[in-house]
Order: C-alpha cells, then structure tokens, then sequence
C-alpha cells in the first residue's frame, strides 16, 4: 500500500476519554512514517447537517471553517478512524452529524468525494460502559453500512470497555486487540443482506 494518511476523528464531548485512550493505544502501533492527523468534533463544531437534495446544490465549504477543514482532511486520509463512545448503543451526536455532512458532500457538484473515498478505510473505536458488546451492534451498523455504501474497506470496531476516565487502561483485551488493530486486512464493506456470489 502507498503512504497512508489516518484522519483520526474524536466524537466525544470529554478530552482524553476512554475511547481516546483507546484510539492513541492503537495509533502507537503504526508505522513511525505513517501521517497521524487528530481532529476533536468538540472543537471543531460542525453547523447541524441541512439536507438541500431537492431544493439545491450544496456549496463546497470554505476552508477556513470546520466544515471545510473537516472536508479537506477526510479527502485526503487513506484511513479515516471514527473514535466516537457508544451512547445510546450508536454513535456520539457530534459523529453523526460530521456523518450526515458527508450527505452534502456527497452532492457537492465537482468534489468527487465518493470517487475519492472508495477503495479507503473506514475504522471505528469505541469505549462503552456495558460488558455486553453486542449492545454496539448498531454502532458497528452504522459505520459498516456506511461503508459499504461508499465503496470502502472496514476495519472494525476496536472496542473498550470504560466508564469512568482511564477505565479503558484497565481492560488488558482490548489493549491487546489495540496492538494488533490497524494491522489487519480491511476488505471491501459489504451490507449485511448482500450475499457473496450477489
């Protein structure tokens, strides 16, 4: 693989929170020549999503706003790590609203920003405060079928278990799995109803 950009976007409102903890445990393990960028959503607020698809165009954001600088980075990461807590079994409200902004930018005319996102990776980590994982299933659903829908490889979802600050240091699997983590094979997302000869 050529040089690979990750865009490391944080969905907490709390700095240096479990999932945080968790998403710096797994960067530690990339190549020292691999480009890091981190960019918290709580400092970067995005304006809430407005879906104009049938009044009309979306205009390319300006680059000295955060849309604009969240829009510059995601186009250009090989790899894009949602590091966003479990709340409500989903994602953060401020990843889902940098989400719902790729809506827009989907129909800004000239940015091709599906075209540049397919064949790249889509990454999650998570911290959540239930022992069950199977309660981030929906969160897992929202970022494979995300995707898939873009035509771009999943890594998963590193996830932790924490609730309150550094709890996540405490839990030797998943710091284990951190390791290990980026180093996997990312194939091509597929939705969870296709079939493989589909």
């Amino acid at each position: 693989m050529s040089h690979r950009r990750f865009l490391f976007v944080l969905g907490s409102t709390r700095a240096e929170g479990n999932t945080e903890l968790l998403a710096r445990k797994a960067a530690e393990q990339l190549p020292a020549d691999t480009e890091q960028r981190w960019i918290r959503l709580a400092e970067r607020p995005l304006p809430a999503f407005t879906d104009l698809r049938h009044d009309t165009d979306h205009v390319r954001p300006g680059p000295d706003t955060s849309a604009g600088l969240l829009l510059d980075a995601t186009l250009a990461a090989t790899d894009i790590v949602i590091a966003s807590p479990v709340y409500w079994y989903s994602v953060s409200g401020l990843t889902k609203n940098y989400l719902d902004h790729w809506s827009g930018w989907l129909r800004t005319p000239g940015l091709r920003f599906r075209e540049t996102l397919a064949g790249r990776t889509l990454w999650g980590v998570a911290a959540l405060a239930d022992s069950e994982p199977s309660v981030a299933d929906p969160y897992v659903d929202t970022l494979n079928n995300s995707a898939a829908y873009m035509g771009m490889r999943y890594g998963g979802v590193l996830l932790g278990s924490g609730s309150k600050p550094g709890d996540v240091l405490g839990d030797t699997e998943a710091l284990a799995h951190a390791k290990t983590f980026f180093a996997q094979d990312t194939p091509l997302a597929r939705f969870p109803y296709e079939t493989a000869g589909a």
